[in-house]
């Protein structure tokens, strides 16, 4: 089977076909560093942390670029509220993702390029529109014109008549309110070390001209996939494809975006105030059950999060733990980063080659871990041992080893998991006790299977509920 992904300008599951033989490139938009990073944040990371791996597995010598944006709007503005210089809001931050993406096993990317570190690029991009008739200069800003190309609005499939107008810069510049700024000219209320020289004068790079003139730097103006969240489809990536096109690059042959992780049906954000920073989080579970959690997920599903069901993930990542321990005398030492002699399920590489179908593949590795399970207590130490290799290898694609050394010891503190898991279920018997002296049988039988399904049973004795992990 060959490996499909869902390409979103074409709203289809393609073959993936790359540019070069043998070699993918990937383009991943980063995030902007204007604060901690929290749950929502971080599933972009580890999605496409799974799409780099796995297109190595298929032989693909990869080259993945994701990009931090370290100067913006934003970034001026909470570092004004804060007292501190930009930069130093944009360096903290941009340390406490790195962290945020080693404590889930997010691997490093070929290159991770600042937006800072290459305003000259930006500005040979922008000279090249305004050559072409694509962008012109306003008042030291200068702006892509939108009715000047074609195929403006061909990502999303809308009508510029249908777009809301760019509120990105003074429209009063604007030969149309949906022009966007590449350049945004100095301003008197913005500190100096956030400009840099230009040919319209100081200044500082539009959002999206960033990505488009990073991209071209380090992947060439034709690459394979760009990649990024869902909301940024429109307009930053609309944006993006618009401007690099304008200007003669063919730019990315397929585009993907991983859904939200919402909390109660919104989309998870500093501005909602419902964001759950990844320390946070750290202080409860594991690395390794939080990345489990995620990866549960397809990618392109919304995620309503909630404590309860990454409790459910991670006492399902215990039971494969369980395996892994009880098999751990069967198996030798790993080589290359993969464990050798045993190739992984046909049904798991099927699942990964269906445009990342992780559900589907975590389903494998759940029903071999039951079947390793069997042959270790029938005595069939050959037929543990070849399963116990094959759930090794799938780990290893969807970054879930616990024997990765990025993980540390075990994946992370067992002291915070168990904690976590006796809060969160003596809520669940105290609702469930609750709900039996109302005598509401129903609501209190919804708990128990609530908890079974969770791998929790759950034994009613003379001094109350006791319970355990099947």
């Amino acid at each position: 089977m060959a490996l499909r992904l869902y390409d979103s300008a074409t709203g289809a599951v393609r073959d993936f076909v790359p540019l070069v033989p043998g070699q993918a490139s990937l383009y991943v938009c980063g995030l902007t560093v204007q604060s901690e990073p929290h749950v929502g944040h971080v599933r972009s990371g580890v999605n496409f942390d799974v799409l780099q791996r796995w297109l190595r597995w298929r032989g693909y010598r990869t080259t993945f670029i994701r990009n931090v944006t370290d100067i913006d709007d934003k970034i001026l503005a909470k570092s004004a509220d804060q007292g501190r210089p930009w930069y130093n809001l944009a360096y903290d931050m941009h340390t406490q993702l790195t962290k945020a993406y080693a404590s889930l096993n997010v691997a490093p990317p070929t290159y991770e390029p600042l937006a800072t570190g290459h305003v000259p690029e930006m500005i040979e991009l922008i000279e090249d529109l305004i050559e072409r008739g694509h962008a012109y200069a306003a008042a030291g800003d200068v702006y892509f014109d939108v009715r000047s190309w074609a195929a403006y609005g061909s990502l999303t499939h809308q009508g510029i008549d249908e777009m809301e107008a760019a509120a990105d810069a003074d429209p009063r510049g604007k030969r149309d309110p949906r022009d966007f700024a590449l350049w945004k000219g100095a301003k008197e209320t913005e500190p100096d070390t956030a400009t840099w020289p230009s040919p319209w004068g100081r200044g500082r790079p539009g959002w999206h001209i960033e990505c488009s003139a990073m991209a071209g730097k380090y992947l060439g103006p034709a690459f394979d996939i760009h990649g990024g969240g869902l909301d940024l489809r429109f307009p930053h990536h609309e944006n993006e494809m618009a401007q690099a096109q304008a200007a003669g690059r063919p730019f990315a042959a397929y585009w993907m975006h991983n859904a939200w992780i919402t909390t109660a049906g919104e989309k998870m954000s500093k501005s909602l105030g419902n964001s759950l920073t990844i320390p946070s989080v750290l202080q409860s579970f594991r690395g390794i059950d939080l990345r489990y959690y995620l990866v549960s997920a397809h990618y392109r599903s919304h995620v309503e999060f909630s404590f309860e069901a990454l409790t459910e993930a991670a006492v399902g990542f215990a039971r494969i733990e369980g395996f892994l321990e009880r098999t751990a005398d069967l198996v030798g030492p790993v080589g290359d980063g993969m464990p050798v002699g045993y190739g992984a399920p046909q049904a798991f590489q099927d699942a990964m080659d269906d445009d990342l179908s992780t559900p589907a593949a975590i389903a494998v590795i759940h029903e071999t871990v039951r079947e390793g399970n069997r042959l270790f207590a029938e005595g069939d130490t050959d037929g543990a041992c070849r399963a116990r290799a094959q759930v090794d290898l799938m780990l290893w694609a969807l970054g879930l080893d616990p024997a990765d050394p990025a993980w540390g010891p075990k994946g992370g503190s067992d002291e915070k998991l168990t904690a976590a898991v006796d809060v969160l279920v003596a809520g669940l018997l105290a609702s469930r006790a609750a709900a039996r002296e109302a005598k509401d049988w129903a609501a209190a039988d919804a708990i128990r299977d609530q908890l079974k399904a969770a791998g929790i049973e759950i034994t009613d004795g003379p001094s109350g509920p006791e319970w355990t992990v099947a």
